[in-house]
């Protein structure tokens, strides 16, 4: 982008650089897309964050989106992108972060995960500017989702039309079916078996959902949430 000198220009810039921290993004992409020195992009971060940005190196393979959920999501995300490049005056940077909030508003609507990370939709659209990747129509749904650019496009069925036998069936989905049956069982059996209100073990259920995720088995986790209340009771 054209990086513009003049106090309003750093003034724009600065605004850019805020929503992008907004959003998440990495300390790569405000370099990329503003002038700002990396000093005051640092400073504006831990003002906006509270925390020191994020190190290491930016995603940089195009072969993720090609799996099947981050397909759809970026699949989404592109077509909102050119629909507001087509049909306004946003300059790119406008129209990446616009896209994104409608993004983000779109999958919160119908209760879906945040695949794409901002900084992941900065790298889509430089792959769509280095000519790596494109959009393609399916031939069931005749919308548009992303693929390689030189790959063999005809009679392509999109993911959604076609979808593969273990879609959605990813390890997040499998961990929130544990905790929420470990929050019920819990709640519902000791206070049973201890004769207290379920309200009074519901303060435990917030361990469960900790030791899930640091991978203790579920006989453990429920064991470790029942014996304080027994004792109590």
């Amino acid at each position: 982008m054209k990086k513009a000198r003049t106090v309003l220009g750093e003034v724009r810039e600065i605004r850019i650089a805020s929503e992008l921290i907004h959003l998440g993004a990495r300390l790569q992409v405000l370099e990329s897309e503003t002038a700002l020195s990396r000093e005051r992009l640092l400073k504006l971060y831990k003002e906006i964050r509270h925390v020191s940005p994020p190190k290491g190196m930016l995603p940089f393979s195009t072969d993720w989106f090609m799996t099947w959920q981050p397909n759809i999501h970026a699949s989404l995300y592109m077509n909102l992108y050119q629909s507001l490049i087509n049909g306004s005056a946003l300059d790119e940077v406008d129209a990446l972060i616009r896209a994104y909030r409608v993004y983000r508003e779109h999958i919160e609507q119908f209760g879906m995960p945040e695949v794409l990370s901002v900084t992941r939709a900065w790298r889509l659209l430089k792959f769509f500017d280095a000519g790596m990747l494109t959009l393609t129509p399916c031939t069931k749904c005749t919308g548009h989702f992303v693929i390689h650019t030189y790959e063999l496009t005809k009679g392509y069925v999109c993911g959604l039309c076609d979808m593969p036998s273990r879609a959605g069936k990813t390890r997040e989905a499998a961990r929130e079916a544990a905790r929420e049956a470990a929050g019920v069982s819990a709640v519902a059996g000791v206070s049973a078996v201890a004769g207290v209100a379920p309200a009074a073990v519901e303060d435990g259920c917030e361990a469960v959902n900790a030791d899930l995720d640091e991978g203790i088995p579920l006989q453990l986790v429920i064991a470790r949430v029942a014996a304080p209340v027994a004792v109590h009771a």
